[in-house]
């Protein structure tokens, strides 16, 4: 993915600081993912007007600090929206 994407980190703060890596999942508003069983949907985006999805089978990591990233304007994402995610990614994964 080009430019500039929101990303879902699912690791937490303390990790993220001591190490400056984030572990987490890329969000897009790529319509072709509407009927992708594992890209959970947030509904429409107030800027964009468009759906936004968490693709839940590409989790990656990376250097925030190298990558100068910094919090969305959207925050944290509510507690079922995010259940919803770590199911859909825990059917790929496996942790428990």
């Amino acid at each position: 993915m080009r430019d500039i994407h929101p990303f879902l980190v699912l690791s937490p703060r303390n990790f993220n600081d001591r190490t400056s890596l984030v572990i987490g999942l890329p969000m897009t508003t790529a319509e072709y993912n509407s009927d992708n069983p594992f890209a959970v949907s947030l509904g429409k985006s107030k800027k964009a007007g468009k759906t936004s999805y968490v693709l839940c089978h590409q989790p990656k990591s990376f250097d925030w600090r190298v990558r100068g990233a910094r919090p969305h304007e959207i925050g944290k994402l509510d507690e079922a929206l995010f259940s919803t995610v770590c199911e859909r990614l825990n059917q790929i994964v496996q942790l428990k």
